[in-house]
């Protein structure tokens, strides 16, 4: 399983790229197999290319294309934030980031850089996508203009912000820390993050922070006179050329650059024999202000200079060229390697890579997003591909949910119904369904009619059914999809949005029956809540189940969830927890976990224990510390049909929780129920669900 790691800032020019260069440096000495992604960019590429992206890919030579990279720019992300269609993000960079997941062992994802407008959406955003990932993350709090107070403050709250949406944190870095300060946010921090976080503060590194001559004359907009061979020179600091030439001399440090008009001749060819001097410092370039260039016989002079370092002109005054200067906030560039390298050193020296390697190694994810849920049951249909037939064609939904399957390409499909009505229904509906891709049956006047009626008569005569009967029940279509799916002629059965479950479910009670060891079906929700899927059982079929048949109810709907990829612990609700109540609905809990645990002792099941203390992480540790199953339930099984149907709709209704189901559980075969307010998306989700389960 590839292993990822989110690093989120919460502000820009947190130093984001130090850390990326760190970590795929620490990771290449493990495998060769590392990618990086970053889901959202801030400009369009023919506009101007992520430094971030071109630089890790440059300077590693991994094998990714600029395209594979990203998913959204700021823009088209933001418009689909104005346009309510933001889940479609989550989508699209799960979709992209699991192209890159085939590849590698370890993918780096870089959060967004908080550069422009709808910061407070980028950080929400960046906390959802980690989270959709299964990544922990590795937070990154700049201390650059901030009080220790501040640093302290702002990367406890960052903090709680990850955890309270179920990101793990791995690690807080606070860089740009000044020397002074260093070791008392050190101490300070530490004392209040929980055990096993790695902390590291970087001291602030001037070399790191200077920008090169490129990123000036960009940043400036400056035109290039000469030098374009030295435009690599990093500033370090810069002056004001406005004083005669001897005070001018005395100002000049390493890595300077100055600003002066660009008539000041004196100034300007007192920078170059200072450059060209052993006794001065190193002047990385010129910039020369108010649109003046130079008289041309100065120009020739310096253009006839062994070395000439960059000059550039620009059409602003001193003053606001300065204070623009003053502005620029360098960035990792892949033409800058010393850069680079200094980063990846500074990285090595003050993290604690031992301690950072062994959490990255042992992290493992737990639980599942909707979004990711949705990918995977997408991913899972499409690895083998399954024929569902849909006995109601007479509704518009199913024929709008059939257009949706078509489109998605990942099941086959039959549905039963007069073939002109539904045909007359799709031209109605406009929908985009190519009818001869789909197979239509009228069961009346189908060609296995016959044999289908006989097979019922026989499977059924012990019962009074005689081969009249056989036939009439055979126009039924519930009993003729049913067939179908008995005689292996589909995989499995989707109904219910216009029959009651009762209708649904008969005939596979009847004839398809129940798996070996199997006595009760039930059935289970798959409840998408915002930040994970949970299970619900049995909400739909078993009105007052036994202690036994709860019991099996619990170890149908763990083995559910495992299919489905999401680990099983099992929590058997009541309304008291632990040994505290008493009553006959308490002891039917309680013995049907008994026999959980006697019949499945590899399952994790707690019961009775309520609902709050199963999936609330504080109230689960007050009622049952040494529980590993309170506070994290992802199973919940309800003692009747009443709590659980009311509670999931309750839950749906007030969390506007996606509810898939119900999903049967327990028969030889897969039929499942909807209900009869189904929407067309319950029925996208509830074939494909069905699909998945024909998969054996």
């Amino acid at each position: 399983m590839t292993k990822t790691v989110f690093i989120a800032a919460a502000e820009p020019y947190s130093g984001k790229s130090l850390v990326s260069l760190g970590l795929i440096n620490m990771l290449l000495r493990k495998t060769p197999k590392v990618g990086y992604f970053k889901p959202i960019i801030n400009f369009e590429p023919a506009e101007k290319k992520d430094a971030h992206i071109e630089t890790i890919i440059g300077h590693f030579g991994l094998p990714i294309t600029y395209d594979g990279a990203y998913a959204y720019t700021r823009a088209d992300a933001m418009h689909l934030v104005e346009t309510d269609t933001q889940g479609e993000i989550i989508d699209t960079i799960i979709h992209k980031f699991k192209a890159l997941e085939e590849h590698y062992d370890f993918i780096v994802v870089e959060g967004s850089d908080f550069l422009g407008a709808g910061t407070a959406f980028e950080f929400d955003a960046n906390i959802s996508i980690a989270k959709n990932l299964g990544a922990p993350a590795i937070l990154m709090i700049s201390g650059e203009a901030k009080t220790t107070n501040q640093i302290v403050n702002a990367a406890l709250t960052m903090l709680r912000s990850f955890e309270g949406r179920e990101v793990p944190v791995l690690a807080i870095i606070v860089n740009k820390m000044p020397p002074s300060e260093a070791d008392t946010v050190r101490e300070l921090l530490g004392g209040q993050l929980p055990a096993g976080i790695v902390l590291t503060v970087i001291p602030e590194n001037q070399s790191l922070r200077s920008p090169s001559m490129q990123e000036i004359q960009e940043q400036l907009g400056g035109k290039l006179l000469l030098g374009e061979h030295l435009l690599s020179n990093q500033v370090d600091n810069f002056i004001t050329g406005a004083m005669q030439v001897p005070n001018f001399l005395r100002r000049i440090k390493e890595n300077v650059l100055i600003v002066t008009p660009g008539d000041r001749a004196d100034i300007i060819l007192g920078a170059l024999q200072a450059n060209a001097s052993a006794n001065f410092p190193k002047v990385a370039g010129i910039v020369l202000t108010g649109d003046i260039v130079p008289d041309e016989y100065v120009v020739r002079l310096l253009e006839g200079l062994e070395t000439v370092i960059p000059i550039l002109s620009v059409s602003t005054g001193t003053f606001l060229t300065t204070t623009q200067i003053g502005a620029i906030q360098s960035r990792i560039s892949p033409d800058n390697p010393k850069k680079i390298e200094l980063a990846i050193n500074t990285f090595e020296q003050y993290v604690d890579v031992a301690a950072l390697e062994e959490k990255l190694v042992t992290f493992k994810a737990e639980g599942m997003t909707p979004h990711m849920f949705q990918y995977q049951l997408m991913q899972w249909a499409k690895s083998q591909r399954r024929h569902i037939v849909l006995p109601e064609g007479n509704d518009d939904r199913i024929l709008r949910a059939a257009a949706r399957l078509q489109q998605l390409d990942v099941v086959d499909l039959t549905i039963l119904g007069d073939p002109t009505a539904i045909a007359a229904a799709v031209n109605r509906l406009g929908l985009n369904l190519d009818l001869s891709r789909i197979q239509l049956l009228d069961p009346a006047h189908a060609p296995r009619f016959a044999e289908y009626a006989e097979t019922l008569y026989e499977l059924r005569k012990a019962k009074n059914v005689n081969l009249d009967m056989a036939r009439d029940m055979m126009t039924d279509v519930s009993y003729f999809g049913t067939m179908m799916v008995y005689q292996g002629h589909a995989d499995g059965m989707v109904s219910g949005a216009v029959h009651t479950t009762q209708h649904t479910i008969r005939p596979a009670l009847q004839f398809i029956k129940t798996k070996p060891g199997v006595s009760v079906v039930s059935s289970v929700f798959f409840m998408c809540l915002p930040d994970r899927v949970a299970v619900f059982g049995d909400c739909a079929v078993n009105p007052n189940p036994t202690a036994e048949q709860l019991a099996e109810i619990a170890i149908s709907s763990a083995e559910s969830s495992l299919r489905f990829g999401i680990e099983p612990r099992v929590a058997m609700l009541s309304y008291s927890s632990g040994t505290s109540g008493e009553g006959a609905e308490v002891e039917k809990v309680r013995r049907a976990t008994q026999l959980v645990h006697q019949l499945r002792p590899d399952l994790q099941v707690e019961g009775p224990i309520q609902y709050d203390a199963a999936v609330d992480p504080i109230v689960g540790r007050q009622k049952l510390p040494d529980s590993t199953v309170a506070g994290q339930a992802s199973v919940l099984i309800f003692p009747d049909l009443n709590t659980g149907n009311n509670t999931y709709k309750a839950v749906q209704r007030e969390t506007g929780a996606l509810a898939i189901g119900p999903v049967l559980q327990g028969l030889n075969k897969p039929v499942n129920d909807l209900s009869r307010g189904c929407t067309v998306e319950d029925v996208v989700n509830t074939v494909i669900i069905t699909a998945i389960q024909a998969q054996g």
